[in-house]
């Protein structure tokens, strides 16, 4: 079994606000847990620091994060991550290769530093490390995980973890087709046939037409993937900041009407525990 906890849901910036507080206002942040396994976090936004309070002051403490695209709404929360403050903390960040050929860990020493930010990240007590990865499959202790470049603006990963077969799926930006839809077979790799999708679904229709562009997916596209790719459950993910309570719920109350896979809004401070739905 997979425990997934949702601790930032939406996408582009945090928001707050009287008609937030059901679904929440951090940014991008999950972690996924198995008994016995070192802790994995897909993307670092400001939900990270509520993670962070639930784990500080664990004796030497270890996770790995997953980290998808180095945009602002999935790097945020890195310097309000508590653990970072205690030297037995070690701290692994695998992030997508740039094409530039700088490293991971130079543009994260450019962007954590003054005067952007009042404490240098090479000065933060624990251990951090970063690895880049590209088109790849690599284990963590017993979790096996699947990199691969899927549609987005900049080099953007998806992932998917498995373990003892059953599978998750991270695509937290992913841009849907102009005009008919269609996936990558990278995109498809990952989502095929998994336990648990996460995706991106932070446009209605009538907003896509003129965002068509911004690197994000419809409620409808995000359907249409789990469907597709024989997903066993959906979660829709990376909420609009404008999204209000009312109308999320109502959005993914009207899919779970049409949708042949079972789907549900992902919510700030959530758990779902993920078995195997395989015959």
């Amino acid at each position: 079994m997979l425990h997934v906890t949702f601790h930032g849901v939406r996408g582009s910036t945090p928001c707050h606000g009287h008609d937030t507080h059901h679904y929440g206002g951090n940014t991008s942040c999950v972690s996924l847990c198995a008994d016995g396994e070192t802790p994995i976090i897909f993307d670092l936004g400001t939900g990270l620091r509520y993670f962070g309070k639930q784990c500080n002051g664990t004796p030497s403490f270890r996770a790995v994060c997953l980290l998808t695209h180095l945009h602002y709404d999935h790097t945020l929360g890195l310097p309000f991550f508590e653990p970072l403050l205690h030297s037995d903390t070690t701290f692994e960040i695998y992030a997508p290769r740039q094409p530039d050929g700088r490293s991971i860990q130079e543009l994260f020493m450019e962007k954590i530093r003054p005067p952007m930010f009042p404490v240098p990240l090479d000065q933060f007590a624990a251990r951090i490390s970063f690895h880049e990865v590209g088109d790849q499959d690599f284990s963590i202790g017993n979790l096996q995980v699947r990199s691969r470049f899927v549609p987005h603006l900049g080099p953007t990963l998806g992932f998917r973890v498995t373990h003892h077969d059953v599978s998750v799926t991270y695509l937290s930006d992913h841009q849907q087709p102009l005009g008919e839809y269609g996936i990558t077979d990278a995109a498809r790799e990952l989502c095929e046939n998994t336990d648990l999708l996460i995706h991106d679904a932070q446009f209605t229709n009538e907003e896509f037409a003129t965002k068509a562009s911004w690197g994000h997916s419809t409620y409808d596209y995000a359907q249409w993937v789990a469907e597709t790719c024989g997903a066993k459950r959906l979660a829709l993910f990376h909420h609009d900041p404008s999204r209000t309570d009312a109308s999320l719920t109502a959005l993914a109350t009207a899919m779970s009407r049409t949708s042949r896979v079972p789907s549900f809004a992902a919510r700030e401070g959530e758990t779902v525990d993920v078995v195997t739905c395989s015959a």
